[in-house]
């Protein structure tokens, strides 16, 4: 159960900076989109906590962060038209390798 709460974490880990994005772009919503963040990083927390009860504390606290980039940045690229390039595709993949390689060390 502690590795479905860390994937839940690190989807949350995602939700406070588009929020954040979100109430920098349409401003009419922005006390919204902060709850939003705000919530998500609760959310994010506490889920990270129930997981660390079997999970060592630095692979979870990777793979916590890894997951909120790695969809971060996809969120970037597909709504928001971040760049695509070469290297910032190789080093997200770099990244899902660590998280990967981490889940299969433990």
């Amino acid at each position: 159960m502690s590795w479905f709460y860390l994937i839940i974490a690190g989807l949350f880990e995602i939700g406070w900076p588009l929020g954040f994005k979100l109430a920098s772009t349409y401003t009419k919503y922005n006390i919204l989109f902060f709850g939003v963040s705000v919530i998500s990083m609760a959310l994010s927390g506490v889920f990270l906590y129930l997981a660390q009860k079997t999970i060592p504390i630095g692979t979870a606290y990777v793979i916590w962060t890894g997951v909120g980039a790695v969809g971060t940045l996809l969120i970037g690229i597909f709504f928001f038209g971040d760049s695509a390039n070469f290297w910032r595709l190789f080093f997200i993949a770099m990244i899902i390798a660590g998280i990967i390689g981490l889940k299969i060390v433990h």
